[in-house]
């Protein structure tokens, strides 16, 4: 017998033969344009070629809900703590976050499911927080992650600058910092900083 883990979707819980059909059935069809539509926009940068095929489809589910986490994290707290009107994101960065905070959570002994994962955003005033979630609520959280966005260096206008700019965007830099603290042990936290 195969144990696995399963995920929240919506209100109830699916098994893996409803995950794997889940995403097959959403999987993009070849010609069209799978750039994201919505309140935390994609926008155009070098990096256009993903990094996260080598993932099994397993992993891939993971990756998505996580994906989908960061996404309505950054989202809420655009008008709430970042104070912006649009959030604008290098393309398939949270794809590429949700792969690696995936990845950082592959060696603990519940996997992903005992992790508690933390979004901030870093500005020149210090780091913002934007929320944070836990992929599994019925575990207890053995480790944290903490995921570092950094905010494009605004040297415009003077700090007045915000009375007269009517948009309000936030662009994010393609960088980022990923920290992992086990809770239960005396290690050091280990950070990884990716391009």
């Amino acid at each position: 017998m195969v144990y696995t883990t399963a995920l929240l979707f919506g209100n109830g819980v699916l098994s893996e033969e409803e995950m794997i059909g889940r995403y097959l059935s959403r999987r993009p069809v070849p010609g069209t344009s799978s750039a994201r539509r919505g309140s935390v926009e994609s926008c155009e940068e070098s990096d256009s070629s993903p990094h996260f095929a080598d993932l099994e489809p397993e992993l891939r589910l993971l990756q998505q809900d996580v994906t989908r986490q960061i996404e309505r994290c950054l989202t809420e707290a655009k008008a709430s703590t970042l104070h912006c009107r649009a959030l604008l994101l290098p393309r398939h960065m949270t794809t590429r976050v949700g792969v690696d905070v995936v990845r950082a959570s592959a060696d603990e002994p519940c996997g992903l499911r005992g992790a508690s994962v933390h979004i901030y955003v870093e500005r020149k005033d210090g780091l913002e927080p934007a929320g944070s979630f836990i992929p599994d609520p019925s575990v207890n959280s053995t480790f944290e992650l903490s995921v570092i966005f950094k905010a494009d260096k605004d040297d415009g206008w003077p700090p007045l600058k915000h009375i007269f700019d009517g948009s309000k965007e936030l662009k994010l830099r393609p960088e980022y910092r990923l920290v992992k603290r086990k809770l239960y042990s005396s290690a050091s936290p280990v950070i990884h900083d990716f391009n």
